[in-house]
């Protein structure tokens, strides 16, 4: 009988091997005399949610080596107050990554903040179109992937998922997951779908899927028999639904029926403990490779 442990696609796993990395790479680049790099997070109010991504990131940050400084704005903050701390940001040659915690309240102009930052610090790779850009076209390379779309790519690589060629299905188009890890995907010379809220059959389309991304946020979205055997699933989301057995009263589930999925799969991203580690790993290479430039 087949070990479904097998099937996973530890994210928690392949995080702490790049941790290891970018700890080293640190460690090499301080060796030489240069300073370690620093990254700068804005948060705006006071959503229980985004400050606890903050403090993982920040948290993870000083694990591997890198310095991080967050800049706190009240939930009545005017635009051109963080465009004012950006310019200064940017600016500064000791600050090498800057990050927006998303989302941010809807009295501030968030297109404008993001592009605010300069290509050359946006360590999450949300800036502006720029980024985008450089994916799309053949000969140029994008100063920062998205971190989730980079976290995507980076675990089929580690997993030694065959691209070239395959069939891969994207749930989700997105400028931070569904459109760039669809224009990294194509640049590995796989054939690309991306489906979205105005898709018909959608649930056919995924049959034909050798490779499957979800970034759509439904809970449970795509069940088992909607798939083909042996496809490779990367569940990008997180969704809360109730629980009544669990204490806090709900539990994470992505946007694949797991229980129904993995008897169908090769290979599934658990959620949690699947993409997610892996975004915050991708920001800290992100941040090192900011230094590194600068």
């Amino acid at each position: 009988m087949e070990n479904m442990q097998d099937k996973y696609i530890s994210g928690t796993k392949w995080a702490k091997i790049i941790r290891d990395e970018v700890a080293q790479e640190i460690t090499t680049l301080v060796n030489e005399g240069k300073p370690k790099p620093k990254l700068a997070s804005i948060i705006v109010g006071d959503r229980e949610e985004s400050q606890i991504y903050v403090r993982n990131k920040e948290k993870a940050c000083l694990e591997v080596g890198i310095e991080c400084v967050m800049y706190k704005f009240p939930e009545n903050a005017h635009t051109h107050d963080i465009i004012q701390e950006l310019c200064w940001l940017n600016s500064d040659d000791s600050v090498h990554g800057i990050l927006i915690q998303l989302p941010l309240p809807k009295t501030i102009d968030e297109q404008e903040i993001l592009s605010g930052i300069s290509s050359m610090k946006d360590v999450d790779g949300v800036a502006g179109p720029m980024q985008l850009g450089k994916l799309a076209y053949k000969g140029y390379v994008a100063d920062f992937v998205p971190c989730t779309a980079n976290a995507c790519l980076e675990l089929l690589k580690r997993e030694n998922i065959p691209l070239c060629g395959a069939n891969v299905v994207v749930l989700g188009r997105s400028p931070n997951v569904g459109i760039p890890i669809s224009l990294l995907l194509i640049k590995e010379n796989a054939t690309v779908t991306i489906c979205h809220s105005k898709t018909k059959n959608v649930h056919e389309i995924t049959k034909h899927a050798d490779i499957l991304i979800t970034a759509i946020g439904v809970p449970q979205f795509v069940k088992g028999e909607h798939l083909k055997e042996g496809v490779v699933i990367i569940d990008v989301g997180i969704n809360q639904i109730e629980d009544k057995s669990r204490k806090s009263g709900f539990r994470l589930v992505g946007d694949v029926d797991f229980d129904s999925c993995i008897n169908v799969c090769s290979k599934i991203t658990p959620v949690p403990g699947g993409v997610g580690p892996m975004t915050i790993s991708m920001l800290l290479r992100n941040v090192v490779n900011a230094a590194k430039r600068q």
